[in-house]
């Protein structure tokens, strides 16, 4: 059975810095993309970052570039999202997926592009 958790969230003041882990069970994640998403209150599930499975390609949201890092340890099979400057505006519940695909294609954007989801970790920044 596949399972994804994630851990890490929390109440950060703006500026502050998060690492969000998403540990997998049942399987390995070493030939699969991960995403990570983040949903906050009325607003849509969107896509903030994806790395390929030999994490040698990742994308980003513009809304992040610069501030987010997202990277794997095959061995201990989690991806993590390391979270910098963080602004009121990252608030939101955060989650990581996992697609069949190993590359971070156009779909990695898009929730339909995922096939299992972690519960997610909330973020709320304020101060």
């Amino acid at each position: 059975q596949v399972q994804l958790v994630e851990s890490g969230g929390g109440l950060v003041q703006p500026g502050g810095s998060l690492r969000l882990s998403c540990s997998a069970s049942g399987f390995a994640l070493s030939n699969k993309a991960i995403g990570w998403f983040r949903q906050a209150p009325g607003k849509e599930r969107e896509g903030v970052s994806c790395i390929n499975s030999g994490a040698t390609n990742t994308n980003y949201a513009d809304s992040v570039k610069g501030r987010f890092t997202i990277n794997r340890d095959n061995a201990k099979n989690t991806v993590y999202l390391q979270m910098n400057s963080l602004r009121p505006e990252d608030t939101a519940v955060y989650y990581c997926a996992l697609t069949a695909r190993y590359d971070c294609g156009p779909y990695s954007n898009y929730v339909s592009g995922y096939d299992y989801w972690g519960q997610g970790t909330q973020v709320t920044v304020s101060s």
